[in-house]
């Protein structure tokens, strides 16, 4: 029997996730891909959630003594960490998707790479909300201001980490995208770039969020959402250059 703390989480965690997902999903509404893929590629972004947090407690293991307690951990480790998510997320996407048959156009490495994110905050989104309802009752989660507070400030949590693998991810996916059609050498090199930037973007919003606490948020959030609108108009460039888009 699911408890109610089980409840809140899974439909806390999925729901917003799904969501926005299905806005990914109309952006490639005239070519749609198989749903199961779909399905299997956000299922593996959740699967990969417990493997991240393994490496990350052995990163913070090794360089910084056990102490992972945030914000005083270094920036290697935010480094390690935010390389750590990314890699697992396209690991998901190009395991369930991206070496098969399926992807067989340009703007279907985004969808899958965003699918895997997706999956990911999900699962992420979960873990925190159970472990507020159920694992910790004695800290006034539950409580009605505890609650609303956690609701206005806990979009770092929740939107922020959402909007954050969303757009870092995309940028490998459209990175991929723009080299579709050249040579696997330059798919690989256009993998390689788009990790190294998604690594830096994730780890400039760690870094400044537990540096300057909730003073910079507005303008950390306004940077992701003209990231996000910068890859949106980086897909409509990928969609000019595919002829039933057009």
């Amino acid at each position: 029997m699911l408890s109610s703390a089980a409840f809140i989480a899974f439909m806390g965690g999925v729901l917003p996730a799904l969501l926005w997902l299905v806005f990914w999903l109309l952006e490639d509404r005239l070519h749609p891909e198989p749903k199961h893929y779909i399905i299997f590629c956000f299922i593996a972004g959740m699967i990969t959630v417990p493997f991240a947090g393994y490496i990350e407690r052995a990163v913070c293991s090794s360089l910084s003594g056990g102490v992972c307690s945030l914000p005083n951990v270094s920036f290697l480790v935010l480094v390690c960490w935010a390389a750590t998510e990314e890699l697992l997320k396209f690991f998901a996407a190009y395991f369930v998707a991206l070496r098969t048959r399926v992807f067989d156009e340009p703007l279907d490495a985004v969808i899958y790479m965003v699918t895997a994110a997706l999956g990911f905050s999900a699962a992420e989104n979960m873990l925190f909300l159970y472990s507020c309802l159920n694992l910790n009752p004695g800290s006034g989660c539950l409580a009605p201001t505890i609650l609303s507070q956690t609701i206005i400030t806990g979009d770092l949590r929740f939107m922020g980490a959402m909007l954050l693998h969303t757009l870092s991810s995309a940028t490998i996916g459209l990175c991929l995208a723009l080299a579709y059609y050249h040579g696997a050498r330059s798919r690989r090199l256009a993998a390689l770039s788009g990790l190294i930037l998604a690594t830096a973007l994730h780890t400039s919003f760690n870094f400044f969020i537990l540096g300057s606490g909730s003073n910079a948020t507005f303008w950390i959030f306004l940077i992701i959402w003209l990231g996000i609108i910068a890859i949106l108009l980086g897909v409509e460039r990928v969609k000019r250059a595919v002829p039933h888009y057009s």
